[in-house]
């Protein structure tokens, strides 16, 4: 947790010295890039992410196959460009050796791949984007078809002259058909010095050089290794009299620091201070943006980070660590935005203590008190849903008199991220957040029967998954198979409980759950995509103050158990959406003259702005939404909008995941959007997949997970193939349609570590309109029904709602429900 904020803006005492985090606002680093956040196969289709998950991170680039690659089913460039665009998106890097099947490439001979460029620079040339589009002639050429790693000189030397010779040719080919393309390359594994050098000096003589340089870091050396990579390749470039080019660090990371907020913030932090570009590295499935989207629409903590960075504005400021450059210690960045007057901090990879000590802040800005306002996005598993971040504290603090302003974080957690804000001190004091109890178990420290423990994700194991504590328990396979918890509680109550876990056996599986030795119940959990890409089960306790026993039994299936959490249920589920951080257009104002409620002051939105509210669900349903504002504003959601009182609840459908709400007003003061509740369904309306109308071979089929017993299967491909829904709408105009789905659709390409999942769609007809047609993400299993939600107009009375697909087969369809966008 973090500490309470001290009145002097002086460190508060410690029983140890914490660590100290740096930040000179002083010290500008030019405007902030976000050029840290982009992904290898981020997306798989369109539609998968869903534009709400994609379009507040803001992504700077991404690297995906050429239309119709064969090297994996989906994510090809074209195709998801349409969503990334659409989106806010900036450059698609076109993987153009993905056309290749086999990994690593087949070696055929330049003869052989040049008219695959020439078919890829056509089709990309022809795009109306296509100055978006960045061609990659070779990946990782060091490695595949030219050996240029090898250590004998005469080898490498000979090696070399190849790869240059086709480096030429392949990039003479592309002009010669797009003579505007933007190339980049030379693409290698890791950074080498030696083949930099000559590259570059190549390139230059013969007129060659690509528009951006880039090349891998994908050990966990990298975070410490990096900044001498850079320097020196920015040496390289000066003695050689080169203009500084743009660079994209077009794969980073491992498993182990994919979705985890605090390693996240390790590598992010380093890219973002030398301004040079990076995709996160593909190392499992495509479409989740490298283990940071849950299903199609759903945050988790690693998506919080990101969203967290694509809101810093202004100048990026220079942060001195406790150590720099080196492997897993407390990293961050900062930046200032003097036009809105707001400074945030972005920092995490470091369990314990850490005073984060901002200098220079400047009086004409903040005035002589600021509110700082500190909160955490925690692990939660690649497949964990995670809640927008828990506020931890929001303390108003004066200026010291040389300026500085020292924010004390006690207990930090290694695995979580955590943001400091500091806005102008106003009148008035801010709400202190509610930080309910909580305390975490591992599984690995509890008593085990018929398991064994496992070491993940390590420095040394770099590309093992990341595991809470590096451990998780497994083979937990045999009858009398369980973990024993025990636990301990300060208060009787219903406790959230959150499983960390994972399940590869392809349906949903089950444990048992014991408290004391009572009667057990049945836990289910989703399949996930193998035992150790982590995801997360919310249930409820109800405990008795003092220590317990919590057992989870061997049910039906296997489950690997890594940590589980507790945390009491004080209220119903609650945020706060501050305004003044939310995405903007316009011209909003930024008012800080009151720090009361969530202590970031206002956003004042007069006709043409509008402010974005990134609103999270934890399912599909009903949900009270308050708009704390001085005057009546406009929210907009799934395409309708809907006039606004202040501090008066509305009923509004969300999806489970994100939701963008965006509110307009002619002139008015927000300080935030409140949103409570756990999603009611009540007033929704729900059609099982038996009550449809089946023709052209549909059917249903009986499933003992489907929510009536029976799921529409055999669906589409073929135009005669649909199931027909009617709807009896009670009132005319905007729904949503929440269809319940599976498939398992699958294309292995015996990749050593890729999981070649792929999407079903299907077309969706409302009365005589037209089609729309919907992408349905895999669910890891056949009888693991996840849910998409789809805005339709509805008239009064009964509508027809026709789910087909004339061309594939579309997804089994368990049950679908409505409901109206204002309840």
């Amino acid at each position: 947790m973090a500490g309470t904020l001290p009145a002097t803006g002086s460190s508060a005492a410690a029983a140890a010295d914490p660590q100290r985090l740096t930040v000179d606002l002083s010290a500008s680093e030019g405007p902030v890039m976000r050029g840290a956040n982009g992904a290898l196969y981020g997306l798989s289709d369109d539609g998968v992410p869903s534009d709400a998950a994609l379009a507040p991170l803001k992504i700077t680039s991404i690297s995906q196959k050429p239309e119709g690659g064969a090297q994996h089913p989906n994510g090809d460039a074209l195709t998801v460009s349409r969503s990334f665009f659409r989106n806010g998106g900036g450059e698609v890097l076109v993987m153009m050796q993905d056309i290749y099947p086999k990994w690593p490439y087949d070696d055929l001979g330049i003869d052989d791949y040049l008219p695959k460029v020439d078919k890829i620079t056509k089709e990309v040339s022809a795009d109306p984007n296509s100055e978006r589009f960045v061609y990659i002639p070779f990946n990782e050429p060091d490695l595949i078809w030219y050996g240029l790693n090898a250590s004998d000189p005469a080898q490498y030397e000979a090696n070399r002259d190849r790869f240059l010779r086709d480096w030429k040719t392949v990039y003479q080919r592309i002009r010669a058909i797009d003579p505007d393309a933007t190339i980049a390359g030379p693409n290698e594994s890791g950074y080498h010095s030696r083949l930099i050098t000559d590259f570059l000096t190549f390139a230059k003589r013969e007129n060659v050089l690509p528009q951006i340089m880039t090349w891998h870091e994908l050990g966990s050396g990298s975070l410490r290794d990096f900044q001498g990579h850079y320097d020196d390749y920015r040496s390289i470039e000066r003695q050689l009299d080169i203009e500084p080019l743009k660079i994209n660090i077009d794969e980073y990371a491992n498993r182990r620091d994919l979705s985890v907020p605090g390693q996240l913030v390790q590598w992010v932090s380093m890219f973002e201070r030398n301004k040079v570009y990076a995709n996160q590295a593909y190392w499992d499935a495509a479409g989740n943006m490298d283990g940071n989207v849950v299903r199609s629409n759903i945050p988790n903590g690693g998506w919080w980070f990101f969203r967290w960075y694509a809101g810093l504005t202004g100048n990026t400021v220079k942060v001195t660590p406790p150590q720099a450059d080196t492997i897993d210690t407390l990293q961050g960045l900062a930046s200032l935005d003097s036009s809105r007057r707001q400074a945030q901090v972005l920092l995490g990879g470091s369990a314990g203590d850490a005073d984060v000590v901002v200098r220079k802040v400047p009086r004409s800005l903040f005035g002589r008190t600021v509110t700082a306002t500190v909160a955490e996005a925690a692990w939660s598993g690649y497949e964990g849903q995670h809640a927008a971040p828990r506020v931890l504290t929001r303390t108003k603090v004066r200026v010291a008199d040389d300026g500085t302003v020292t924010v004390p974080l006690r207990g930090l957690h290694k695995m979580s991220a955590y943001r400091v804000v500091l806005t102008p001190g106003g009148s008035g004091s801010p709400t202190t957040p509610s930080v309910p109890w909580s305390a975490s178990y591992e599984a690995e420290d509890a008593a085990l029967t018929d398991g064994k423990v496992y070491t993940q994700g390590t420095v040394s194991n770099a590309n093992g998954y990341a595991a809470s504590g590096t451990k998780d328990v497994g083979s937990l396979n045999q009858p009398g198979s369980k973990v024993d918890f025990t636990v301990s509680v300060p208060k009787d109550g219903t406790y959230d409980l959150a499983i960390l876990y994972g399940n590869q056996s392809g349906t949903p599986a089950t444990q048992k759950l014991i408290v004391d030795g009572g009667d057990p119940v049945t836990v289910t959990y989703p399949s996930t995509e193998n035992w150790t890409y982590r995801a997360k089960k919310d249930l409820t306790v109800r405990l008795t103050a003092g220590t317990h026993q919590l057992t989870l039994a061997k049910g039906d299936t296997e489950v690997t158990l890594d940590r589980i959490d507790l945390t009491a249920r004080t209220a119903e589920p609650s945020a706060s959406y501050e305004a003044t951080l939310a995405d903007i257009s316009g011209k909003p104002s930024y008012d800080y003259s009151s720090s009361a409620g969530v202590g970031t002051g206002a956003l004042g939105l007069r006709s043409g702005d509008k402010a974005v509210f990134d609103v999270y669900a934890p399912r599909d349903g009903y949900y009270r939404v308050v708009p704390r504002a001085s005057a009546p504003v406009r929210l907009a959601l799934h395409g309708q909008s809907v006039a606004a009182v202040p501090d008066r609840p509305l009923r509004l459908y969300l999806v489970a995941g994100n939701n963008r709400i965006t509110a307009t007003a002619k002139h008015t003061a927000v300080r935030s959007l409140d949103v409570t509740g756990a999603g009611s369904t009540t007033g929704t309306l729900t059609y099982e997949g038996a009550t449809a109308t089946l023709a052209g071979g549909a059917k249903l089929v009986d499933s003992r997970h489907a929510s009536a017993g029976s799921y529409i299967g055999w669906l589409g491909n073929g135009a005669d193939s649909t199931a027909e829904f009617t709807v009896n709408a009670p009132t005319s105009g905007r729904y949503v349609l929440v269809v319940h789905y599976a498939h398992n659709d699958r294309r292995d390409n015996g990749h050593a570590y890729n999981t070649d999942i792929m999407s079903r769609t299907a077309d969706i007809t409302v009365g005589d309109g037209e089609p729309r047609t919907v992408t349905f993400k895999n669910t890891w299993g056949w009888d693991d029904y996840w849910t998409v939600g789809v805005p339709v107009d509805l008239r009064k009375g009964a509508n027809k709602v026709t789910f087909g697909n004339p061309g594939a087969w579309a997804p089994n369809i368990d049950r679908i429900e409505v409901g109206r966008v204002v309840g």
